[in-house]
């Protein structure tokens, strides 16, 4: 027999709020000059990640989405990363199995021709503080490190530009990175594609930012406020259309009023902590409004100047926290947009 070995890192979330990435790796036995192994189903111990008691732990992998690992064997061997769903032993959908809701409502709204991307910020600490931040305290105030280049505006680069090269080895959807307005704050770009795509695209690319961060001794924080005071906070700003969006620009209000209608209930969804950072200041409209607006950063739905000026497009969700549950939030808005 021609077989070699080959590793299979399995990534879920886990029962946490927000949700955190868990993964584990199986060894599998990879025949040769055929067909690629299916990756099985696997299990793990649900008592030790919030999905289920000691008396009853066994909670069911599903695999859903397959990569190549970009890291194992410098992305060569036929290592893969494997994003799974959480089920339970019946084979129903785990309580905690968000990415299962999305699928249900994307099913019933493909014709509508949902499309998204998410720029996700966060955050790089090291020694208990953010990068670029003097031990004891603070850095110059934020203005210049936004996209900025140089060694007292841009702190963890190598590790940024390791993540870029290690989503693009992995066929992620990612479309671009910079820095942001903290030291130490970054950002990157998933989209634009379909929902589940999208969301399972954002998973694995948080879990490679976090796996490559080990190498470096940092810690990644997707917290929406990650230090208190005068400091922008950390977002997911989601944007979204369907195909008579991309079309028209004529249906546009009645969807803002939509929003505008279900906005307590987007802003209770749009991650833990959500009133630290929108507070009105920072480029942020406060939780307790909503507001919509062309090419304004402070608004609550913003859309952007060329859109208005094509008269088709899309528009920029901006309420959501960087720790977002990526599933929850595209159910969220495809409903309010659809239902």
């Amino acid at each position: 027999m021609n077989e070699k070995r080959i590793c299979a890192e399995y990534l879920w979330l886990d029962g946490n709020e927000p949700p955190q990435i868990r993964s584990k790796m199986k060894v599998m036995e990879q025949p040769g000059g055929g067909t690629p192994l299916a990756s099985p189903e696997w299990g793990f111990d649900g008592s030790s990640t919030n999905q289920a008691s000691g008396a009853d732990s066994d909670c069911v992998l599903k695999p859903v989405r397959t990569y190549q690992d970009p890291i194992r064997a410098g992305g060569k061997g036929g290592h893969r990363l494997v994003l799974n769903e959480v089920c339970l032993s019946n084979g129903n959908p785990h309580p905690s199995n968000t990415r299962a809701a999305l699928s249900k409502v994307v099913e019933r709204h493909a014709d509508e021709g949902f499309w998204f991307g998410i720029e996700q910020e966060y955050t790089l600490f090291k020694d208990g503080r953010p990068l670029g931040f003097p031990a004891g305290g603070f850095p110059e105030p934020q203005g210049k490190y936004y996209c900025g280049v140089g060694a007292d505006k841009a702190y963890g680069r190598e590790l940024v530009e390791r993540h870029l090269q290690a989503c693009l080895d992995a066929d992620v959807l990612i479309a671009g990175i910079n820095g942001e307005v903290m030291p130490g704050q970054w950002e990157f770009q998933i989209g634009t594609g379909d929902p589940l795509r999208v969301a399972d695209d954002l998973v694995v690319a948080r879990w490679l930012l976090a796996r490559l961060g080990e190498d470096y001794g940092i810690s990644v924080s997707f917290e929406p406020k990650p230090l208190k005071g005068d400091w922008n906070g950390a977002g997911a700003h989601t944007n979204f259309s369907t195909a008579a969006m991309r079309e028209s620009n004529a249906g546009f209000d009645a969807i803002i009023e939509k929003l505008r209608a279900h906005h307590a209930e987007h802003i209770g969804v749009y991650g833990p902590g959500i009133e630290e950072r929108l507070t009105g200041k920072h480029e942020t409209c406060s939780y307790r409004e909503f507001r919509a607006g062309v090419s304004d950063r402070g608004a609550s739905v913003r859309i952007p100047w060329q859109v208005e000026r094509d008269g088709r497009g899309y528009m920029e969700d901006r309420r959501p926290c960087a720790n977002i549950d990526p599933y929850v939030v595209l159910e969220r808005i495809i409903r309010t947009v659809s239902e």
